[in-house]
């Protein structure tokens, strides 16, 4: 069975995927990796299950929409799990997937990096900004 993410050309060969073509599915996964709200949950439940208003609490500034928006998504996926518990008020517990766990490896050393050098970004925002304002005046 042909993979729906491989491309035939008229000669009947089949082409991998081409991350840099619009159709390519895989620019679904990187996008999922750029989402910083799907980055962050993965970190944290790489660490364990959590429940939604742990989560919330534990990422500052993630809305209650946009929690709800990302950990469907990263549901949809198969990188996470949402498991309802019979309590009152009903609990939700999400989980990282084992797909959702290689991601989260994968993706935790660009948080290392963002981490280790956000100073230098700064720094390098700070120069632009002092040349464009120079070129400005």
């Amino acid at each position: 069975m042909r993979s729906s993410h491989l491309s035939e050309t008229t000669s009947g060969s089949v082409l991998p995927p081409n991350p840099y073509s619009a159709l390519c599915p895989t620019r679904m996964v990187l996008d999922r990796i750029a989402d910083k709200w799907a980055v962050l949950i993965l970190g944290l439940l790489d660490g364990g299950p959590q429940r939604f208003n742990q989560l919330r609490r534990e990422i500052g500034g993630l809305s209650q929409k946009m929690a709800s928006h990302t950990l469907k998504s990263l549901e949809r996926d198969g990188l996470v799990t949402r498991t309802a518990i019979a309590t009152v008020p009903v609990t939700v517990e999400y989980a990282i997937t084992p797909l959702g766990r290689t991601l989260a490896q994968a993706v935790d050393s660009l948080r290392l990096w963002a981490e280790n050098n956000f100073d230098a970004v700064l720094t390098a925002q700070q120069s632009y900004d002092q040349r464009s304002n120079q070129l400005g005046a």
